[in-house]
């Protein structure tokens, strides 16, 4: 099983900006959020944790590795979609038109940037290797960021990436993600934040 774990909240998506590639740290708000977030994962049977390389995901997986006793493993193939020019702005400086032409196509990239194809080519790649590495039976953290989580997802879910629209992931979640016998993967649980209600 892969669970993967989104960061949690930094300044940026409290403002409601696009964070991309921005090199931002967590909040007081995202730190109590990972407190809960690691509490929970420490009843898991953790074999290892992976983390893309930005701040908001590392301090998140440190976090993770403290309660599971191992190290963190940096991965850059779990980084943010590179949103380019569009790093940093508010949501609503992008464009209808923009917003309509990427839902519609999943080859679109913002200028300077990736596509979600892009995205979800590096996710595949990950997601059957760690399989391959550990087997169905082995749990692992992986600490990512919105986007390439829902590409695991329709990686599971053997969907293409237009699905990712119709996902709504929190902060500080959980996504479960596992592996049948002939090598299709499931999704097992999707945004759970049951560890962030008071």
């Amino acid at each position: 099983m892969i669970t993967f774990v989104r960061h949690g909240e930094t300044a940026h998506n409290a403002g409601g900006r696009l964070q991309g590639r921005a090199d931002v740290e967590l909040s007081a708000r995202g730190l109590e959020q990972v407190a809960r977030l690691a509490t929970r994962l420490a009843t898991y049977e953790i074999a290892g944790v992976y983390s893309s390389p930005l701040r908001r995901a590392r301090q998140t997986a440190i976090a993770i590795a403290a309660v599971a006793g191992c190290e963190v493993e940096i991965d850059d193939r779990l980084i943010e979609l590179d949103y380019g020019d569009w790093d940093g702005r508010p949501l609503g400086e992008i464009g209808p038109d923009a917003w309509a032409a990427w839902r519609a196509d999943p080859s679109f990239a913002p200028p300077g940037g990736e596509s979600l194809q892009v995205v979800t080519a590096r996710v595949d790649a990950f997601c059957r290797e760690r399989f391959a590495a550990t087997g169905a039976g082995t749990n692992v953290v992986a600490v990512s960021h919105v986007s390439p989580i829902k590409a695991a997802v329709c990686w599971a879910l053997g969907v293409d990436e237009r699905a990712t629209w119709q996902m709504q992931l929190g902060l500080a979640t959980i996504t479960d993600i596992g592996v049948r016998p002939n090598g299709g993967g499931y999704l097992a649980s999707f945004n759970d934040a049951a560890h962030l209600t008071p």
